[in-house]
């Protein structure tokens, strides 16, 4: 069918993705776009292309589908590439679309306005696959391929640059439904080898990764029939629910996790590639009888080594190895060990944090079990939010993979807008909002069921800990810090402040109830030190470890 511009065709590509909503900013190379997204889909006008992306990552995430950006050239492209780089870490199947000069001035370098250096080249690394517009007739071949590539397993963000003269112009192109790529699901190769392993397992773990969201049925089928401790990745969390019995979490590098590992006979990975902070920079210790399950061929054996790699989809995996396995024969007291350990890890984490124990149990009260917890880097998130807070499915549990500083909020904006009917909880630090402070704006425009935790420690917490652990002079980590009641009122939207975790669980429930955008900021000084100082799991120059994820 003919379109009267690239506009149109991009609303009807994105709808038959199921994409209800752009996150973009407007520019004079891509208007065609904006006003296109404005009229058939919703557009929402975050205040920096990086919030752009990393709000359509969070689209995307919550959603369990794709998400899309819109940003202009050069300089406007630039900025959304820390953000690309998240969603690539992430895997997040994001499609970015990116203006870029007329085709008549394309390569000359006459320094026309906006015009950068090799722009698809910069954008290829940073994004999985990086394409270019050069014909109206081409135009839905190339969006609808990008779309396939970006929701291919394992997923990743696609950037496609449209020359601004190209979208102007009418395309006779029609959309084809768009599935992702890739041969039908079969069962992969090894599961046999894998599950006579299993079979023989009297101490099994399972340990479980961000390749493993969508395959939480089998995988809780399995770890029952086994009688499986469960350890997850923090991009794995959820897809057990924390409040299984068996499922002692984030917490492998504890003591008791280690110990545990240490005793069992059999560890079962899916989808998990051991980051290096989740295996105190892998010198965590596992059972040599390990079962890998990766998508990924090189990821099996990469930082452990295997004794079976079964690669493929996690889910035709798993269902395979429960269609093998037969209900374990384990060893006397193990699973009540691994209740024990469980709680014991639990008890530990609470002394290590002290009274801020009492913000993540109150904050965990107020959210129902469908409540969704984006979370920036800060001591909150990597102290307690990304490990004793509990999260019960996969699509609640929204943080930076990267590691990047800032990008709670935009990400958050990005899981409101996807599942309206639940409320977001961002937990951010005033050091990382201040690195995107304008998207304040877009919340107070776009009002969506968001509260938005500050945890004010008037600097950069976790570097100033790292600083004063080693005895050195505080240096650009003490930060002047706005008044957050004074912003807050700027904005229009709600305020609240915790002083004192008695206040807590009813500052907490008045934000959910509102049931749109609030400020609840919270005065970490005023609390007090944890009793345990945390600081991030690094290596000094000695080559010792330093902290780990959380204490």
């Amino acid at each position: 069918m003919p379109y009267r511009d690239g506009g149109q065709l991009l609303a009807e590509l994105l709808r038959d993705a199921g994409v209800d909503t752009v996150f973009g900013v407007a520019s004079i190379h891509n208007l065609p776009l904006v006003e296109a997204a404005s009229t058939e889909l919703r557009f929402v006008p975050v205040r920096h292309e990086a919030a752009a992306v990393n709000a359509a990552d969070g689209y995307a995430r919550a959603r369990g589908g794709l998400g899309c950006a819109l940003t202009s050239t050069g300089t406007g492209a630039g900025n959304a590439a820390g953000s690309l780089i998240e969603a690539l870490a992430a895997g997040s199947p994001v499609l970015h679309i990116t203006s870029q000069i007329p085709t008549t001035y394309l390569g000359q370098g006459r320094g026309f306005i906006h015009e950068t250096k090799d722009q698809a080249g910069m954008l290829a690394a940073v994004s999985r696959r990086a394409l270019t517009i050069t014909n109206p007739s081409t135009a839905a071949a190339v969006l609808a391929g990008a779309v396939r590539d970006a929701l291919t397993a394992p997923g990743g963000p696609v950037s496609v640059e449209w020359p601004i003269d190209l979208q102007h112009l009418a395309s006779d192109s029609a959309v084809d439904p768009i599935d992702p790529a890739g041969a039908p699901e079969r069962e992969p190769d090894g599961l046999a080898d894998a599950a006579a392993a299993l079979d023989q397992a009297r101490r099994p773990v399972v340990w479980v990764g961000g390749g493993a969201v969508g395959a939480g049925e089998p995988l809780g089928t399995l770890v029952d029939r086994l009688g499986a401790a469960v350890f997850t990745s923090n991009a794995g969390r959820g897809v057990i629910a924390e409040v299984h019995p068996l499922c002692i979490g984030n917490y492998a590098t504890t003591e008791a996790g280690q110990a545990l590992l240490d005793d069992a006979d059999v560890l079962l990975s899916v989808g998990t590639h051991f980051r290096s902070n989740e295996t105190a920079t892998y010198r965590l210790r596992i059972p040599s009888a390990h079962i890998q399950i990766d998508l990924d061929d090189k990821a099996i054996g990469r930082v452990y080594p295997v004794k079976s790699g079964v690669v493929g989809d996690a889910t035709a995996a798993l269902r395979g190895l429960c269609d093998r396995v037969t209900p374990a024969q384990l060893d006397s007291g193990w699973r009540e060990r691994v209740r024990q350990v469980r709680g014991q890890v639990r008890a530990a984490h609470r002394d290590a944090i002290g009274v801020h124990a009492a913000v993540c149990d109150a904050l965990r009260r107020a959210l129902p079990r469908d409540g969704i917890v984006a979370r920036d880097v800060t001591i909150a998130s990597s102290s307690w939010g990304n490990r004793l807070l509990e999260i019960y499915q996969p699509w609640c549990n929204i943080y930076a993979r990267g590691g990047g500083i800032g990008q709670g909020l935009a990400m958050g904006i990005g899981a409101a807008t996807a599942r309206p009917d639940a409320p977001v909880a961002v937990i951010a630090g005033d050091g990382g909002l201040a690195v995107h402070l304008g998207e304040l704006a877009t919340l107070a425009q776009e009002r969506p069921w968001l509260v938005l935790i500050v945890f004010n420690d008037r600097g950069y917490g976790v570097l100033r800990n790292l600083q004063d652990a080693h005895s050195r002079r505080h240096a650009g980590v003490d930060l002047h810090t706005p008044d957050f009641t004074r912003l807050a009122a700027a904005f229009e939207l709600p305020h609240a402040l915790i002083t004192n975790t008695a206040h807590a669980d009813d500052v907490f429930a008045d934000a959910v109830a509102r049931r749109g955008p609030v400020v609840v900021e919270v005065d970490v000084d005023a609390l007090g030190p944890m009793p345990e100082l945390f600081t991030p799991p690094v290596e000094a120059a000695d080559d010792e470890l330093v902290g780990e994820e959380g204490p």
